[in-house]
């Protein structure tokens, strides 16, 4: 009878620390691409000089951009944050 429903991931929250970053005035960027699976996608975070770039493969879903919904990218004080979720769709008859 102990039968839970499936684990599907809901969003990211993505906290990167650039403390040691040269031009301060610029703020680190994302891009979103597609991967070979269709089901995931790859993103990645730019911030420059003395920064490689870092990737991430993640579920590729549709993002809910409305900040009351969660969404965030911001940089303040060397920390670049970027949280979002993913849009639901619910069941209607």
């Amino acid at each position: 009878m102990d039968n839970p429903p499936p684990k599907i991931v809901q969003g990211y929250r993505f906290n990167i620390f650039y403390p040691d970053l040269l031009d301060v005035t610029e703020t680190p960027t994302f891009t979103v691409t597609p991967c070979d699976d269709p089901d995931f996608a790859v993103i990645r975070f730019h911030a420059g000089p003395p920064y490689e770039d870092i990737a991430f493969k993640c579920v590729n879903r549709e993002w809910e951009i409305s900040h009351k919904h969660g969404y965030k990218c911001q940089f303040v004080n060397g920390i670049f944050q970027l949280w979002f979720y993913f849009k639901r769709y619910r069941y209607r008859r």
